[in-house]
């Protein structure tokens, strides 16, 4: 219930901008984007991508190890915990497919010539997937268990793939703030599934 709240409160708000609102917030991104071009460096720019390319690996991989862990310790807890992980992941990623298809950003490199990409995907930009899913899966593990050396680790890997996006031209930081809201908002909607 939480979530479908948070779900419509985001909505109702990107609802309302007004066409001004949304051409200053427009002109921010791309000035930022811009920005962060020039910036790069070609080690920056393989971190960034490494990120990109492999941040699905550490979202599987966290919650099939738990489970593991779990069934060869026989632990409930564990494995509870695995499930509501999987599920927050899971859930963002499907709520910001369907955003994606209600709202039909276009990807920055496609609206603004000046925003140079490193490669150029195909599907539309907004809410940010890459960040929905990190941010989710970095808030349930830390819901789960809330102990600095969980927290710090998942966030950091979680905020770097998040930048990445922004880094290599492929999202608006509006695209990413988005995939923070719904990262953060899924877990929470999901806690009772958690094990304490």
């Amino acid at each position: 219930m939480k979530f479908k709240l948070a779900l419509l409160y985001m909505l109702i708000v990107l609802s309302y901008f007004d066409v001004k609102a949304q051409n200053r917030v427009v002109d921010l991104d791309d000035r930022i984007l811009i920005g962060l071009a020039k910036t790069r460096t070609p080690t920056q720019t393989a971190a960034m991508m490494f990120l990109s390319r492999n941040y699905q690996i550490i979202e599987l991989g966290i919650p099939v190890g738990m489970l593991a862990g779990g069934l060869a310790a026989n632990n409930k807890e564990l494995r509870q915990n695995a499930l509501f992980v999987a599920s927050s992941t899971a859930i963002s990623m499907g709520t910001t497919t369907l955003l994606k298809l209600i709202f039909k950003r276009r990807r920055p490199f496609v609206r603004n010539v000046k925003v140079i990409p490193i490669y150029e995907p195909t599907r539309y930009s907004f809410p940010s997937g890459h960040t929905s899913s990190s941010i989710a899966t970095a808030t349930a593990l830390s819901m789960a268990y809330p102990k600095w050396y969980v927290i710090a680790p998942a966030f950091a890997w979680a905020g770097a793939t998040s930048y990445s996006r922004m880094y290599l031209g492929v999202h608006h930081p509006t695209d990413v703030l988005a995939g923070i809201g719904i990262g953060v908002a899924t877990p929470l909607a999901l806690d009772f599934m958690k094990k304490p």
